[in-house]
């Protein structure tokens, strides 16, 4: 690679973003520092070439945005300009004594040879130029400045619901319609800035009045008063001197006038220039070429007028008609050699028909953020939020037993800017608002003062929390409160949820790979269970009702081994569930207390048992039976009983027969979040057990 060159273009770019400042240095020396008249009208013609220069980029530029920065040069133009009335003002009044020349070549040449000399013609040029750029150019130029600034404002909610309507109907993606919401906010902008700076030509023109009247009369003044000339002469040197300044600063003021209008009257197709525009569309009719030729014809052959002059405009523009009419002619011609289904009246091709491709599959888990939190996913802007949940994927993967599927995350501009949202099988199951700019201070329950910041709770466990500033992060742990970054917010939540709802993402593919994998150390094991002995769908609804009850399916050898004993029994899947817990029943108690011996217990008294049996058994599938009432006070004293073993720091478990146990699960699952129910043949013979608590049919 050629590093020589690279240097080379940075360097160039280094240069560029030194031109404002250089302008404004240049700006202040003309405001202060008298320039010798060299300097001076190597400005001027500086001042000339850079509005051109900002005219034909007008004229060449294929849509107003391409030139977004047209209002900042419009500024920087009039400032110059300005600048150099101030400067050449000086350089006259101090030096114009001394000849035509003493204010620089480019002003004498304007002052003599341009208005031939004569104030009284430089006057009527000047306040021609005046009118001309002042009453038509530059008010018309505003006028419709203004009035595209409202149209513009005025139809963005329109072209907002356009965007939306399209991207909801899928003929936007993501990323078009980011880009289409800023052309829109982009051009809106250009033409409110276009407004403004309409008021800076208008203003220039004022100006430029003023100067000339100014000039001219402290000129008089000062060649009458200081250096004794005679009116007469002071008249002939100052008023052409500041005439020509004039003339000067008003023909750039002019190009910048016309400019500003050609950008605000630009209107029609964004791929054509001005020029390209004008001419396909005034010259697309010969007709009207020809109309005109006839009609200046007619005046040329009338006795008095200028004769020569008419009839060779009739024929110049004749002339044009008849070559637009034949170009038009071969252009037929040509499109009539083609066969006909290729002439230009061949219907379009029939649209390709949908198929199931054209069918988009929901995300299994998906992350949607506002555009606020966007660096927090961007590695670019250093987020570290998608290196945090393949870490998260990672772990719950390997804890769970099975391949957590990848998260899909993009931006969502319906979205509040700091909110995001967590959806499994495109069904939102989580939603929170984060500060990105704070850190997350968390009330573990035991904290030993308050944080000024604003409160809010923990999305994942929903605890006491505040949003504070990342100054006071090491005040906060010393109050005892945990605090996270905003991204280990989201992580959490995120982690949280997919253990939560681990079931639902478990399916026949997931099963598919974990019997494939556990084939190639026990593949007979694997044959004689699926399809011998059990169907795929009973395997995997057994291993979706571990995973909802929080079990790991990790030791899928066991599983697969109780589920080829039993499944010769029954093909029921809590029958089957119920077995295979008895077989993890060792994985399950460490999960819950880890190496402790002894295991405090909540257990039921014996007649609510009983009761609960005969429920269970006269109900059958359809449910158990009890009071509204019994089930209540089953409810108020579980949850007492939990809140008493959690307060003295030990782990809640009830537990009860392998019959009951799985309804009891089912009951306290989402009401008392955190209560382990075990049966008893789940508990290995050398956990030793500890009823602290026992709950009956009455208080």
């Amino acid at each position: 690679m050629d590093f020589t060159k690279l240097k080379a273009a940075l360097a160039v770019l280094g240069k560029a973003e030194l031109g404002a400042p250089l302008v404004i240095v240049m700006v202040l020396s003309m405001l202060i520092l008298p320039l010798p008249a060299f300097i001076l009208d190597l400005l001027f013609t500086f001042n000339i070439a850079f509005s051109l220069i900002i005219l034909l980029v007008v004229v060449y530029t294929l849509k107003p945005l391409e030139f977004a920065s047209f209002p900042t040069v419009i500024l920087l133009a009039t400032i110059l300009r300005l600048a150099l009335n101030v400067a050449s003002t000086r350089i006259v009044l101090i030096d114009g004594h001394n000849g035509g020349d003493a204010a620089g070549k480019v002003i004498e040449a304007f002052g003599a040879f341009v208005i031939g000399g004569n104030f009284a013609v430089g006057l009527v040029v000047f306040a021609i130029l005046i009118i001309i750029n002042f009453m038509v150019v530059t008010k018309g130029a505003g006028r419709i400045a203004e009035v595209g600034a409202r149209f513009t404002l005025d139809a963005m909610p329109g072209k907002q619901m356009a965007i939306d309507a399209d991207l909801n109907a899928g003929l936007l993606t993501q990323d078009e319609a980011r880009e289409r919401r800023a052309e829109v906010a982009t051009e809106a902008d250009f033409y409110g800035s276009m407004d403004g700076a309409s008021k800076f030509v208008r203003g220039d023109a004022v100006a430029g009045i003023i100067i000339l009247f100014v000039n001219m009369i402290g000129g008089l003044a000062i060649g009458v008063l200081q250096h004794d000339l005679s009116f007469a002469e002071a008249g002939k040197i100052y008023v052409l001197l500041s005439i020509g300044d004039g003339l000067v600063a008003q023909i750039p003021s002019l190009l910048l006038s016309t400019a500003s209008a050609l950008v605000v009257t630009k209107v029609g197709s964004s791929g054509e220039n001005i020029g390209q525009q004008v001419t396909a569309q005034l010259f697309a009719n010969p007709k009207a070429l020809t109309v005109t030729a006839a009609v200046v014809g007619a005046l040329g052959i009338i006795p008095g007028m200028p004769n020569m002059v008419f009839i060779l405009l009739a024929l110049a523009l004749a002339g044009s008609a008849y070559l637009i009419e034949k170009q038009h002619k071969e252009v037929e011609l040509i499109a009539a050699d083609y066969p006909q289904e290729l002439a230009l009246n061949t219907p379009p091709p029939e649209a390709k028909e949908l198929g199931w491709d054209d069918v988009m599959p929901v995300d299994v888990v998906g992350l949607e953020v506002g555009y606020r939190l966007i660096p927090l996913v961007d590695k670019n802007q250093g987020g570290q939020l998608m290196v945090r949940i393949k870490g998260v994927r990672k772990k719950l993967s390997q804890e769970l037993g099975f391949l957590i599927p990848s998260v899909h995350i993009r931006d969502n501009l319906d979205l509040s800017p700091t909110v995001y949202k967590i959806s499994l099988m495109g069904v939102t199951v989580g939603e929170a608002e984060i500060m990105p700019d704070m850190e997350m201070a968390i009330n573990p329950g035991r904290v030993f003062g308050t944080l000024k910041g604003k409160e809010c709770k923990d999305p994942a466990f929903g605890l006491d929390a505040v949003w504070i500033e990342p100054n006071q992060k090491d005040h906060a742990q010393t109050l005892g409160y945990t605090v996270v970054d905003p991204g280990t917010v989201v992580a959490t939540h995120l982690s949280h949820l997919l253990q939560s709802h681990a079931h639902e993402l478990f399916g026949y593919e997931e099963a598919h790979k974990i019997l494939d994998n556990l084939a190639k150390s026990a593949p007979k094991l694997v044959e004689d269970l699926v399809p011998k002995t059990l169907p795929l769908g009973v395997v995997v609804k057994v291993l979706q009702n571990l995973l909802q009850e929080h079990v790991p399916i990790r030791d899928m050898r066991t599983i697969v081994e109780t589920l080829a004993e039993y499944g010769l029994r029954s093909q029921d899947p809590d029958i089957l569930t119920s077995a295979v817990r008895a077989g993890l029943g060792r994985l399950i108690i460490h999960e819950i207390s880890g190496m402790q011996d002894e295991l405090p217990v909540i257990t039921l008294d014996h007649e609510l048992e009983q009761l609960l049996h005969k429920s269970l058994q006269t109900a059958g599938e359809s449910g158990v039976g009890i009071e509204p009432g019994l089930a209540e006070q089953m409810h108020t004293s579980l949850q007492e009983s939990m809140q008493k073993m959690e307060m003295e720091g030990q782990t809640a478990v009830l537990l009860v027969s392998s019959y009951i146990r799985p309804w009891l699960s089912r009951f306290v699952r989402h009401s008392i979040p955190g209560l382990h129910v075990l049966a008893y043949n789940e508990i290995p013979a050398d956990r030793q057990i500890k009823v602290v608590s026992t709950v009956g049919r009455r208080t």
